[in-house]
């Protein structure tokens, strides 16, 4: 069994607590849905956010889900890098797998399709 990186991004479009915690939820389904992963299989994972977004913590979505009371998550600020995507929520999921690093599908949502059109397109 190997530990395995999936990454997923997706954006809002208002500083709100009700718009970050829906889109982080959206985003962690379908990164779920699309690796046909439990909760039971992940280490840990790390959520990051631009500094435009300071109204709730979004690992909030994450823990009130059924069966993610005790997955490890942890939030922390994106490098603030000039021109970068605003409004953006970025995932970072380690996982327990068998599968191998190109059957990882990773998860790119609204706006964020922009910083990963290669994968995005493909529904990777």
């Amino acid at each position: 069994m190997y530990n395995r990186g999936i990454r997923g991004a997706t954006t809002v479009t208002r500083n709100e607590e009700a718009e970050i915690l829906q889109e982080t939820a959206v985003l962690l389904k379908e990164i779920v849905a699309r690796n046909e992963i439990e909760p039971e299989d992940i280490c840990s994972v790390w959520i990051t956010v631009t500094a435009d977004l300071d109204a709730t913590f979004p690992a909030r979505a994450i823990r009130v889900l059924k069966g993610w009371e005790l997955v490890p998550l942890m939030c922390s600020t994106e490098i603030p890098v000039k021109g970068s995507l605003p409004m953006c929520i970025r995932l970072l999921i380690q996982v327990n797998t068998n599968k191998s690093q190109r059957e990882m599908k990773h998860v790119y949502l609204n706006e964020a399709k922009s910083l990963r059109p290669d994968l995005a397109a493909s529904g990777s």
